[in-house]
């Protein structure tokens, strides 16, 4: 255990995590310890720790950050729409150092060899559990959802493996996203043994538009009344099934989201914190246009942002995903006012970190009776593979090449979902790594035919959701991926006009909108979609080819940035 007095040496992020350069692991792991990550300047009276996106992942990993984030009308070409070298400039980071390899995805297989994997909820209990201690009396920890779902663990035990590994955390709220895959009952019987509040402001019931859970919950950390308000994914029916939450509505509801910031003002809060899973972008324009919120905690979209994004008097802070990161924000709150703050994106290496022994139990209790599946060897990479990026991955790649192969398809679409683990050239590829990057409720692998006209007006509406100027038409995610088919997008013109010159890739053939294509796809969000499920078909297709060769993905055009 760290010693108060480690705890309250100061030592700046950059000087900290600039450090370590490009040395081999264990150069880099021997200047990387538990002491060095903790090591923060204290401030104030209140401190908030935040997690999101964990999406199922007990274990280490490695992650892969974006290479293409494109941001549109406001928020083109600023934080968090960079990445690579103009992140490392923005924020003052070394070249191959752990920062720049935690926040970036330069140079990512060979500094992944050398700073190893991270994550890990046993190490992430670890940090908790520190600055609890060092703390005492003044933290926070607040979820921000996409915690109990996607990976094959959580899927076999309807998210208990979470449940049961994050209450050793004890967290004080959450929120959620893909939770809500798992049906109207599953989360119900969670939220209601949980030990702490679900909120969500903007969930209401269909037919009377009363409550499903809490909208906020009155907290005191350091003489502090701290309110903590819930927003689940707006757009939750959208991109998730809606039969599986049938009498729910969900929505921004901006100005219901006002009134709950008024009554909390009026009901003695001091601060006022948002903890939002709308997206980076949402909550920037919910900062601007909601007054009273001193902190928001965004989730979504994955951003990891190492400073705090100003807006206004709004603090806004985002902590990544997968475990890679704990957020960690000091306030002096005087007189219901922030008259200062310290913040500290903490990076969860695994090999620095001891793994505490409790959390680290009830994870091994979890995967024990899967053992078999998760260890399985399906093949090895020649490449690297991952699946983040507005357009494509590589693991994405492999994902279509094995629908068309499989299920004898022309086209394969697969979802422009952000999670799954990345996996290095020449590693193995196991069926845990597949089901961390398609473990779902909703697997199955469809079989089709579909028009050319139908195929463009899919692309366009997903393209819409992802690049619509107004973020509260923007759902998240990156762009349905693409096997057999190519095209060019405009992302400056609008919907119904981005997509263009769709071709067949294997014969060079102009896509006919009234001829009909033999498409496989998976994640329908339709009721009673039959197939496979996707995570089969992506393990036979591994162990049929036995080595899976990467290329450049050259099948999207892209225009207007």
């Amino acid at each position: 255990m760290i010693s108060r007095r480690d705890f309250l040496t100061a030592t700046s992020t950059a000087v900290l995590l600039g450090a370590a350069g490009a040395h081999t692991r264990v150069a880099a792991q021997g200047k990387l310890t538990e002491t060095d990550l903790l090591r923060f300047d204290a401030t104030g009276n209140v401190t908030l720790l935040h997690i999101t996106d964990l999406h199922g992942q007990l274990m280490p990993l490695h992650f892969r950050e974006p290479s293409i984030n494109i941001g549109v009308g406001e928020n083109k070409g600023v934080v968090p729409h960079i990445t690579g070298d103009a992140f490392i400039e923005k924020f003052k980071l070394k070249a191959g150092s752990a920062a720049a390899h935690a926040l970036t995805y330069n140079d990512f297989a060979n500094l992944a060899r050398t700073y190893g994997r991270m994550g890990g909820l046993d190490r992430i209990a670890t940090i908790v559990k520190a600055v609890r201690a060092e703390r005492d009396g003044k933290v926070l920890l607040l979820d921000g959802g996409d915690t109990w779902t996607n990976s094959w663990t959580s899927h076999k035990t309807l998210g208990q493996d979470m449940v049961d590994a994050m209450a050793i955390l004890r967290p004080d709220a959450m929120t959620g996203h893909w939770e809500f895959t798992l049906g109207e009952a599953r989360v119900k019987e969670i939220t209601a043994a949980l030990g702490f509040p679900f909120l969500a402001q903007n969930v209401r019931d269909k037919e009377f538009e009363d409550p499903v859970f809490p909208a906020q919950k009155m907290f005191e950390r350091g003489g502090v009344n701290i309110a903590v308000i819930g927003q689940a994914l707006p757009f939750t029916p959208i991109a998730n099934p809606r039969w599986m939450i049938p009498n729910w509505t969900f929505g921004i509801r901006e100005t219901e989201m006002q009134k709950e910031v008024d009554a909390a003002k009026a009901a003695g809060a001091d601060l006022v914190v948002l903890l939002s899973h709308n997206g980076f972008d949402v909550d920037r324009k919910m900062a601007q246009r909601v007054s009273g919120i001193d902190v928001i905690l965004t989730g979504h979209t994955h951003d990891a942002i190492p400073e705090v994004t100003k807006v206004g008097k709004t603090l806004l802070v985002a902590s990544g995903c997968h475990g890679k990161f704990v957020s960690r924000l000091d306030l002096d709150v005087q007189g219901k006012q922030i008259k200062g703050f310290n913040y500290r994106l903490i990076p969860i290496f695994a090999d620095a970190i001891t793994p505490d022994a409790e959390t680290a139990a009830v994870i091994a209790k979890h995967r024990a009776p899967y053992a078999a599946d998760l260890g399985r060897v399906l093949g090895k990479t020649d490449g690297m593979l991952y699946r983040r990026g507005n357009f494509n991955g590589s693991l994405d790649d492999v994902i279509c090449d094995a629908m068309l192969t499989q299920r004898d398809a022309e086209i394969a679409l697969s979802p422009g979902i952000r999670w799954g683990t990345s996996i290095l050239p020449g590693q193995d590829i196991t069926f845990e790594d597949i089901t961390n990057a398609t473990a779902m409720s909703y697997p199955a692998c469809y079989r089709m035919a579909m028009s050319g006209g139908r195929l463009k007006d899919i692309l366009e509406d997903v393209a819409d959701n992802i690049f619509n100027p107004d973020p509260y038409y923007q759902q998240g995610g990156d762009m349905v991926r693409t096997g057999g088919l190519g095209y060019s997008i405009d992302i400056s013109k609008p919907i119904g006009h981005r997509i263009s010159n769709m071709t067949l890739l294997k014969s060079g053939a102009v896509i006919d909108a009234a001829k009909d294509y033999t498409v496989a796809g998976w994640a329908s969000v339709n009721q009673g979609t039959e197939g496979p499920p996707i995570w089969d078909v992506v393990a036979k297709h591994i162990e049929t080819q036995k080595t899976v060769r990467t290329s450049e993905n050259l099948s999207v055009k892209i225009a207007g940035q």
